[in-house]
């Protein structure tokens, strides 16, 4: 027998790919693509929004370039509070967003004299100072000399960067239906992240 008749008795065996197989691949790739899909499409519009901090105001809280991520859940469940930090959409331009800190809530009076805060409310019609030294510095002054009244689902805030802050001294409330949600956590800088936990205003 020849060597060319033993070759053609025993070919030489080539690999070959099923197309079951490949169908079964490629349909095991659509699940988890659609699976993916069904979390994080919930999740980044409806839960979770990042954004990049823009400019000065919230310093020494935020600065600018921290990323950050939002919660938009929790307000569609409960009123936000006091201290909180949101994201927004400007009340003069709705196109941009913001980022600062609630001081005054719906029906309250909020007056700013001598570089103070000066709330008024049910609880304290005499009126309290706000002591933000939980995310103020001592020297932090707030500018300005107003008193202004609070409506129904309107908030004051303000940055904690006094100073260099546009905020509801100069274009007034935000309304709650303009709040995309509250900063729940730093991402970036990786040196700097961290969760931020509800402020305990103290007398």
């Amino acid at each position: 027998m020849t060597d060319l008749e033993r070759n053609q008795e025993n070919p030489k065996e080539e690999p070959r790919i099923d197309r079951q197989e490949i169908s079964a691949f490629f349909w095991e790739v659509i699940k988890m693509v659609v699976i993916s899909l069904a979390i994080i499409v919930p999740v980044r519009y409806y839960l979770v929004q990042p954004f990049f901090v823009r400019g000065a105001s919230m310093e020494l809280s935020f600065d600018n370039g921290d990323y950050v991520l939002i919660d938009e859940i929790t307000f569609k469940f409960r009123q936000p509070q006091r201290g909180e930090v949101i994201v927004f959409r400007a009340p003069k331009d709705k196109t941009q967003f913001y980022i600062k800190r609630i001081i005054g809530l719906p029906g309250e009076i909020i007056r700013i004299k001598d570089g103070r805060v000066i709330i008024f409310n049910a609880e304290n019609p005499e009126g309290f100072i706000l002591n933000e030294s939980e995310y103020l510095n001592e020297e932090v002054v707030t500018d300005g000399d107003l008193e202004t009244n609070i409506d129904p689902n309107e908030y004051f805030v303000l940055g904690d960067n006094r100073e260099y802050s546009s905020d509801s001294r100069i274009w007034g409330m935000v309304n709650e239906n303009l709040i995309s949600g509250k900063v729940f956590f730093r991402a970036w800088p990786f040196d700097k992240i961290n969760k931020f936990q509800p402020i305990e205003y103290s007398p």
